[in-house]
């Protein structure tokens, strides 16, 4: 009796893909537990996409694409540059403006007003000393002073442009004169200066763009002892500074 022949199966698929395929499974199956279980951050998620969209050149959601097209498409290179260097500038003043007026709605004290001062690819924070430090101290021992400069840092840290910060301090013409530091108010509005440039290094800020600058009493806002006692904070960018050098008079000044 003849036998029966056995009909053949059809091609399966390779043994490694099989395998491949559960491996997928599970690496998804992995993630999708890591990230159920991860803390998610709402600030720094916020901050991040700040950061991304200003990176990426991204303007106004209400402009449309178009408009956005023809402004770019109209301009030369150099205009572009220019243009963008004023806008960063203006966009991290108006930031900083909304910091300083919710710092201002807090207080009902006018001399401890923080006032804003734009001018060409720079603007200035005026801060009376009082909302820093103790009268004749020059440490940052004010909790809401630091939360003012890690608050100020924050805006810093998501600046598009990467500016350059001077710390300058002010006093009123009081006489203060002792054996020990701090000796004299140059000694006080440099060490208030210092002592702002390390609480900007603590929360994050590049040293390599501070700036410390001390005036003492001889670069008075008023007539008055309290206006006069201040820290600027002033962000202006490289390409604003002009080189002395490069001017043609300069040399014929020296003759």
């Amino acid at each position: 009796m003849a036998k029966n022949k056995c009909p053949e199966c059809p091609k399966c698929l390779p043994g490694w893909l099989v395998q491949f395929g559960d491996l997928m499974s599970l690496l998804l199956t992995f993630f999708i537990l890591l990230l159920s279980m991860a803390v998610m951050d709402k600030k720094k998620v916020e901050e991040y996409f700040d950061v991304m969209k200003k990176a990426m050149g991204f303007i106004d959601a209400s402009t449309d694409v178009q408009t956005q097209s023809d402004a770019y498409s109209t301009e030369d290179s150099n205009s572009e540059d220019d243009d963008s260097d004023a806008n960063s500038t203006e966009d991290a003043a108006d930031e900083v403006a909304e910091l300083i007026e919710q710092m201002n709605d807090s207080t009902t004290v006018e001399s401890e007003q923080i006032q804003l001062e734009k001018g060409k690819n720079e603007f200035t924070l005026d801060i009376p000393s009082t909302i820093m430090f103790e009268d004749g101290e020059y440490k940052l021992a004010n909790a809401n002073s630091k939360r003012f400069i890690a608050k100020i840092a924050r805006v810093i840290r998501t600046m598009p442009q990467a500016f350059n910060i001077e710390i300058i301090g002010h006093t009123s013409s009081s006489g203060y004169t002792s054996t020990t530091i701090p000796r004299d108010n140059w000694d006080i509005s440099a060490l208030r200066s210092i002592s702002v440039v390390k609480e900007l290094i603590k929360n994050r800020i590049d040293p390599s763009t501070l700036k410390v600058a001390a005036y003492s009493s001889y670069h008075p806002k008023s007539e008055t002892a309290s206006d006069n006692r201040r820290v600027e904070m002033r962000f202006f960018a490289d390409n604003d500074q002009t080189d002395i050098l490069s001017e043609e008079s300069f040399f014929d000044r020296l003759e």
